[in-house]
């Protein structure tokens, strides 16, 4: 199989397994009976590989790994890095996650998400996230300040305007 119809396979793989909220990660071996589960690992490998190829072509600008608790990183990153590299992307190791309106604290606390981008896309994000710590320092981090802040992140995340919109209205 061809680097790009692998790498067409994986990106398959992962699109299912999201749609499905990862029930696609069960199949059944096209050869046998046997069935087979795809390990954590494996699967936030295929992730990985899945994002930077989307983010390499200009799909996203910015895609981000699952948050993962540190030990998980390290046994990741290796991979990870090589992996983006292999699909034309960048990965860096975001200890402290920009935290906006448009996603729970929690999902981030305590873990490490990997930025996921090409040229100077992580210069934008620090940027956003230096921008929101000095209206944090101001008292400014409140109202339209702060519900801009989560649209550029949304915007950096490549998310239509839709969906920012709806994210930011959930209750």
């Amino acid at each position: 199989m061809t680097k790009k119809y692998g790498n067409l396979f994986v990106f398959v793989i992962i699109t299912a397994a999201f749609i499905s909220g990862g029930h696609a990660c069960k199949k059944q071996v096209a050869e046998t009976d046997e069935s087979w589960e795809m390990d954590s690992r494996s699967y936030q490998l295929g992730v990985i590989a899945a994002f930077s190829e989307i983010v390499a072509i200009g799909v996203k600008k910015l895609a981000l790994s699952a948050p993962l608790t540190p030990e998980e990183m390290d046994r990741l990153l290796p991979d990870a890095e090589r992996i983006a590299k292999e699909n034309g992307a960048s990965i860096y190791l975001e200890k402290d996650f920009l935290v906006t309106d448009l996603f729970p604290e929690d999902i981030t606390e305590g873990k490490y998400v990997l930025l996921i981008y090409i040229n100077t896309v992580k210069d934008e994000y620090f940027a956003l996230k230096s921008q929101k710590e000095d209206l944090i320092a101001t008292g400014q981090y409140q109202g339209e300040a702060r519900t801009s802040i989560a649209r550029q992140m949304g915007r950096l995340l490549s998310y239509p305007e839709t969906q920012i919109e709806k994210m930011l209205t959930k209750d």
